[in-house]
């Protein structure tokens, strides 16, 4: 086992379990507790555990939120492969909206230049990379800057999304469940994410298969709501039937 995947499966056992001990996870990985250590820093170093004594806790237990450098350096290869899938998704022509993430941000980078395209969006960095596009009128939704996810959040933000209709929401989520739906931390952006999926026709969900072990504070969305999730191979096969069931097609790449 490469130790980017183990330490992936410390981090899925530790979001399941609330806590992963380090003697145990050497002799369940067959490595020493040293290594053990240098997987725990990692993941610390990219905000997705936090260390105590003898182990390590995930972030979300101490109601902390990664910061989006943090998270845009996790699950690179996945959020890579599932932003080229969407564009399947993605309209000749039209308006889409494009929500605030690192794998909507990979999203972004790789549409296509033929594309005539009105995009939306609520995050300054998607906003500059939309704005050198020729092709592509981009307009960013107003509204406080959330320093946490740069996205742009409250009345300003809501107000210009009742008002649109576009063909596709493209959207992220920091939780997704067949109980909870899709979830994330903070509520001004939920609320943002929530006019975002009321104002498209069609609203697809890009989410790598870590997104579907946690349920966070604030529900946007019923899995009902959602036409199309696309996530990666490594979502359990049981689990993506069950989320399918719930209703949106899902996709795995």
């Amino acid at each position: 086992m490469y130790a980017e995947e183990r330490q992936q499966e410390i981090l899925r056992e530790a979001r399941a379990a609330g806590r992963v001990n380090v003697v145990s996870l050497a002799e369940q990985f067959g490595v020493t507790t040293e290594t053990i250590r240098r997987d725990l820093t990692v993941l610390e170093r990219a905000s997705v555990l936090r260390r105590v004594h003898g182990g390590a806790i995930p972030v979300e237990r101490l109601g902390f939120e990664p910061p989006l450098a943090a998270r845009d350096e996790v699950m690179t290869a996945e959020k890579e492969r599932i932003a080229k899938a969407a564009l399947a998704e993605l309209p000749q022509d039209g308006a889409v909206i494009i929500d605030a993430g690192t794998t909507t941000g990979r999203f972004v980078q790789a549409i296509p230049a033929d594309r005539e395209l009105t995009v939306i969006v609520n995050s300054p960095p998607l906003a500059a990379a939309l704005a050198a596009r020729t092709n592509v009128t981009a307009f960013m939704l107003g509204g406080r800057v959330r320093g946490r996810t740069l996205a742009t959040v409250e009345d300003w933000a809501l107000q210009q999304l009742s008002q649109l209709h576009v063909d596709v929401a493209f959207m992220a989520a920091n939780g997704c469940s067949v109980a909870k739906g899709l979830t994330t931390p903070d509520p001004a952006e939920a609320a943002i994410k929530r006019a975002m999926i009321r104002c498209a026709q069609r609203s697809v969900l890009l989410a790598d298969h870590t997104k579907f072990s946690d349920n966070y504070l604030t529900r946007f969305a019923s899995l009902s709501e959602i036409d199309m999730i696309i996530t990666d191979t490594r979502l359990d096969l049981q689990l993506a039937a069950d989320v399918a069931a719930a209703g949106p097609e899902v996709v795995r790449v």
